[in-house]
């Protein structure tokens, strides 16, 4: 039988493992693109970023999240609230968002754990939306980002339907990885309506406008 510490210690050399494909991946591409005389991994125009209206109600998944692993939604005032967007660190985002899409499996909540909607860490290699999105800022954080410019973000998907994301917050503008596409893209070029995300400030939730709520972020 594998011990706790056992698990921990293969999910962190996973993690690691991933971290440094992505590492690898962004440094053959600026390579690449130095050899050929391009400018390297073109960073995405400035636009403005998500608003915050003010206090949100979390969903129930995420609550229970917290509650078993507190480190993962803590916020620390001293981390800064946004990144400076280089083209070394945009390149390591899309690199690891499309790693981790393509590494997991996906399965709804109710296949997986039998209950419409659980958030975790795909420590078994499968989960659904949030689940992608908690690893990626896993592994981001463990690669040096600071936690509280990446936000767990719930939208409306384009089938009418609860969807989780992961806001990056950069003086560029908010961008949004997402398990549904490798692309890393704008908040406001993703279709989708935006209803809230988690406070920059305090383990809470703040709206960002959208005015049907979902309580579960069910999707693959």
């Amino acid at each position: 039988m594998t011990t706790g510490f056992g698990q921990q210690v293969k999910r962190v050399l996973a993690g690691a493992a991933m971290i440094a494909a992505a590492l690898v991946s962004a440094q053959s591409g600026e390579a690449a693109a130095q050899a050929q005389g391009q400018t390297f991994a073109a960073l995405p125009m400035p636009s403005a970023g998500a608003p915050d209206l003010g206090q949100a109600r979390p969903i129930v998944g995420w609550v229970e999240f917290c509650a078993r692993y507190a480190q993962e939604c803590a916020v620390d005032p001293s981390e800064p609230a946004q990144v400076a967007l280089t083209p070394k660190l945009w390149q390591t985002v899309t690199s690891l968002n499309r790693h981790v899409n393509t590494s997991l499996r996906p399965i709804t909540d109710q296949e997986h754990w039998g209950v419409p909607d659980r958030w975790d860490l795909a420590e078994d290699g499968s989960g659904d939306c949030e689940d992608f999105q908690l690893l990626k800022r896993k592994l981001l954080a463990q690669a040096g980002l600071p936690r509280r410019a990446m936000r767990m973000t719930v939208v409306i998907d384009e089938k009418g339907e609860g969807h989780a994301v992961l806001m990056l917050r950069t003086d560029r503008g908010d961008f949004v990885l997402d398990n549904k596409t490798s692309a890393v893209l704008p908040w406001h070029r993703t279709g989708y309506t935006f209803i809230k995300r988690e406070s920059q400030d305090v383990t809470a939730w703040v709206s960002l406008g959208g005015a049907t709520a979902p309580t579960v972020t069910a999707n693959r």
